[in-house]
């Protein structure tokens, strides 16, 4: 089985919608191997978000994902981290499908800008793997990855 790191952003749990998306999650048929609540630090996200530490708007970033607490887990199942990806729709609410987060639930930028985008999944399963050591510790991240193709 495949393991994939994913977040309900500060807007996301704001807005009541942590249940909605764990909801989803679970109606997916994928478990949910661990679940947590924290507030995430600059420096965290500066680990996270590395490539994107020079651009114009990171510090916007940082604000945004510093104004509040975030859920973080693991889910595990067959082809989880393209599937998760799929079902969070893509990263502009406005260009992403109804029946996906984003979608559903996303708010496309306003005029003072910002994505508030609900949700984020690790786009590959190195990703997963690093977002995952970063987030939970290394134990946690050499947890077999194996996929089962059943």
């Amino acid at each position: 089985m495949e393991r994939t790191f994913f977040m309900i952003k500060p807007d996301g749990v704001k807005r009541g919608l942590i249940g909605e998306v764990i909801h989803r999650i679970e109606r997916r048929g994928f478990t949910i191997e661990k679940l947590d609540m924290l507030e995430a630090t600059p420096e965290q996200l500066k680990k996270h978000y590395s490539a994107l530490v020079k651009k114009s708007f990171f510090p916007e970033l940082v604000a945004y994902m510093t104004s509040g607490p975030v859920v973080i887990g693991i889910i595990k199942g067959n082809r989880v981290v393209d599937s998760w990806r799929t079902m969070m729709g893509v990263t502009n609410p406005k260009d992403a499908l109804p029946g996906t987060i984003r979608g559903d639930f996303g708010q496309a930028p306003g005029d003072t800008g910002g994505i508030f985008n609900i949700v984020h999944g690790s786009d590959s399963r190195e990703s997963a793997k690093n977002e995952i050591e970063l987030w939970f510790g290394k134990e946690e991240s050499q947890k077999d990855q194996t996929e089962s193709q059943e």
